[in-house]
């Protein structure tokens, strides 16, 4: 054979000794424990997609992925031991529906009391504030009150333009 075949061989050899023989290796399931691996493969994450199962993604962790749930349902696995095997392998991020407590209850309570919030906002703003009661007699005052003429005086002072005098007492321009 001439050493101009033997790169290519020896590189398609080595090229299959790299496939995952895990796969090869999936375990024979019955309708049930198939139609139970399917279930458990459409609410894993993949890792690498966004949004999507592996059920859905066709890259090579996924397929890997569901080789695995497929063993795991083949040796008895309960769906909850199936869920804890791949987010302590993978994190929680890999559940698509993940358990509703802990830190995760924030993502599902979040939007409910923001909701709540907004609601309880616009109801207040569209309702508006109470009126305040209108003035009694004890609450109105006139310009001829003599208690009153110092604190008029002194706002009429400070409300009117300086004057050439005002800029002298006060140390100003000339």
């Amino acid at each position: 054979m001439s050493r101009t075949w033997l790169r290519p061989l020896l590189l398609a050899g080595l090229l299959g000794l790299g496939t995952p023989t895990a796969l090869a290796a999936a375990p024979a399931l019955t309708a049930a424990e198939q139609a139970r691996a399917e279930q458990l493969q459409d609410t894993l994450r993949c890792p690498i997609c966004t949004g999507e199962s592996i059920n859905e993604s066709s890259n090579d962790i996924s397929r890997e992925m569901r080789a695995e749930v497929e063993r795991l349902v083949a040796q008895g696995l309960s769906d909850r031991e199936v869920y804890d095997y791949f987010a302590a392998r993978y994190g929680q991020l890999v559940l698509l529906d993940p358990p509703k407590q802990g830190a995760n209850l924030v993502l599902w309570a979040g939007p409910l009391l923001a909701l709540g919030a907004g609601g309880w906002w616009l109801l207040r703003t569209l309702l508006g504030h109470p009126q305040p009661a209108p003035a009694t007699a004890q609450d109105t005052w006139t310009e001829e009150d003599p208690d009153l003429q110092p604190y008029l005086a002194q706002v009429q002072r400070e409300a009117r333009p300086p004057t050439r005098t005002d800029w002298r007492d006060k140390g100003g321009p000339a």
